[in-house]
């Protein structure tokens, strides 16, 4: 047993049982940049990405799809990196988020972008890897958000060093075009300490399920990695492993691509399988070569970078087993807890479609920080599609498999049609099936931590859970980062659909899970609930600042 599933459970009692460092208080003065900065680093902006209006959420989202057989090409990527994690806009409305005060002034403004982040953090690094094929000479570049540009960071084709810690049978296209995610902690872990490795790991799967859903609804295809030679990955980027963890390899099928026997996974690449006996990696001479790698370095802009224990034994942890690809099937006795058939089940209607294009949706999602309005319910179709696209969202696909991890409950307060109470969604049937009776809100509030929700007010909060212990005990350690990656993909979904069918949407984790699971009656099931995800109306005409008309 690895020391995952000691994090977990200290992760799943922190509401009772502070973790260390109970006493930690940023500081705020001295706090990172949301971003890596690269002086003097060449860069090239991206150009502007039409996205067409057929190119709707239900599509993006559609589970049943044949998988996407389009190309990336230059436009294509730079609009699926602007409406992901490029700045689209500034949060200046009037709400209950503890930021609010702040908001007004440049320096500390709040800009929106598609995907969701915990804190608004967004420490996802995204660095593009382009081959011979691409329209650009071959190298290394980092993606900076705020100018929309990439930055070169090394010129040279290393695009074999990627696909030679891919492995053989990693998922996704023949290429020599790659987006390496990575995840520079301290973004993260100013803020939230020991428990910034269970938020970043869920913003992976957030930024990931943003670019699924914007690439299905084109006919494109994103298929991540996440099993794969994390050592060699961290030495071509440069990067510290005790400071940045390599998540994610995002191969694209790319126009113009033709494949050269330089493109043939080496002998000695990364290709174990857990389960299987693995005899000693052989050497070849690219191999006993030194790898090239990424020679400029990040400047921090706090003076004091701290560490936290819980934070560096988790990187440890999960990058220890990183080319111990699952095996077809290894997480099936991790599968998402089967419905109780024998518990009334209450129908619901056909969902209503989400007919937005996935730009407008990612552009229009926000928080709703305290803006729900109970007096207007929320109607069943509205609520089904919300249920639906968390189930969508929740198969990442790649080398994750297809096994479904999460499982969803609703709290429903606030629905046309529906008695108050709590139920188990039936994704077979797309259903519910009733747990409790009663209205929610008082439990819903008494086990929340922060002041800037009313869950009553919410029509209903959903609750994704996975079997945490049993991915663990399945794929090892590092399916601790797959089951965080699957709840963020259904944050991420419900924040989009929430959006396409008028609802406001919030999304927290600042919640006592243990009194859910006795909420729910989930003791003997292994079912950890990890997230809440508020849907409902909200106030009419709050107030807001159209900052782009001043």
């Amino acid at each position: 047993m690895g020391y995952a599933h000691e994090y977990a459970a200290a992760i799943m009692h922190r509401g009772r049982v502070p973790m260390d460092p109970a006493d930690y208080v940023p500081n705020w003065q001295d706090g990172p940049r949301k971003a890596k900065f690269y002086p003097g680093a060449d860069s090239f902006p991206l150009p502007e990405a039409p996205y067409p209006s057929d190119a709707t959420l239900d599509r993006g989202l559609c589970p049943e799809g044949a998988p996407g057989d389009g190309e990336f090409d230059l436009t294509t990527l730079s609009g699926m990196l602007r409406d992901s994690y490029g700045l689209t806009g500034r949060r200046l409305g009037v709400q209950a988020n503890t930021d609010l005060s702040a908001l007004p002034f440049y320096p500390l403004a709040n800009w929106s972008r598609g995907s969701a982040s915990g804190g608004g953090l967004y420490p996802v690094g995204v660095h593009w890897v382009s081959g011979p094929s691409g329209p650009v000479p071959p190298g290394v570049h980092y993606y900076s958000t705020r100018h929309h540009a990439m930055q070169r960071l090394l010129t040279g084709d290393v695009s074999g060093q990627v696909r030679a810690a891919l492995g053989e049978g990693a998922p996704g296209p023949a290429t020599d075009q790659y987006l390496v995610l990575s995840i520079k902690y301290w973004q993260n872990s100013f803020k939230y300490n020991s428990f910034s490795f269970h938020a970043v790991s869920m913003d992976l799967g957030a930024c990931v399920q943003t670019w699924r859903m914007w690439a299905a609804a084109r006919g494109l295809a994103v298929e991540p990695a996440l099993w794969f030679d994390e050592e060699r990955l961290a030495a071509l980027l440069g990067a510290d492993p005790r400071e940045e963890g390599i998540f994610a390899v995002v191969p694209l099928k790319w126009a113009g691509y033709q494949p050269s026997p330089d493109d043939e996974v080496p002998a000695a690449a990364p290709v174990r399988v857990s389960g299987e006996d693995v005899s000693e990696r052989r050497k070849d001479v690219s191999e006993r070569r030194k790898d090239v790698s990424v020679r400029r370095r990040d400047v921090e802009r706090s003076r004091a970078v701290l560490t936290f224990d819980a934070l560096l034994r988790m990187q440890e942890a999960t990058s220890a087993g990183a080319t111990a690809r699952p095996a077809p099937g290894a997480l099936a006795p991790a599968a998402a807890h089967p419905v109780d058939p024998a518990a009334p089940e209450v129908e619901l209607p056909p969902a209503r479609p989400l007919e937005t294009d996935v730009r407008t949706a990612l552009r229009d999602r926000r928080s709703s920080f305290g803006r729900f309005e109970g007096q207007q319910p929320v109607t069943r179709a509205q609520l089904a599609a919300c249920l639906g696209a968390a189930v969508a969202g929740s198969r990442l696909g790649g080398d994750t498999g297809e096994v479904p991890l999460a499982k969803l409950y609703a709290f429903v307060s606030h629905v046309e049609g529906l008695e108050p109470g709590s139920y188990a969604y039936d994704p077979e049937r797309r259903s519910l099936r009733r747990v409790k009776e009663g209205r929610p809100g008082e439990f819903l509030q008494k086990n929340y931590f922060l002041a800037n929700y009313n869950l009553e007010q919410a029509g209903a909060v959903l609750v994704p859970t996975v079997r945490t212990t049993a991915v663990l005990d399945a794929v090892g350690d590092r399916g601790y980062r797959l089951v965080n990656a699957t709840i963020g993909a259904v944050a991420q979904s419900v924040y989009t659909a929430a959006s396409a069918v008028d609802l406001g949407c919030g999304v927290a984790l600042g919640f006592d899970n243990i009194s859910y699971i006795e909420e729910l009656g989930l003791e003997g099931t292994g079912e950890a609930p990890l997230l809440i995800m508020m849907i409902g109306n909200e106030r009419p005409a709050s107030a807001d600042f159209r900052y782009e008309i001043a």
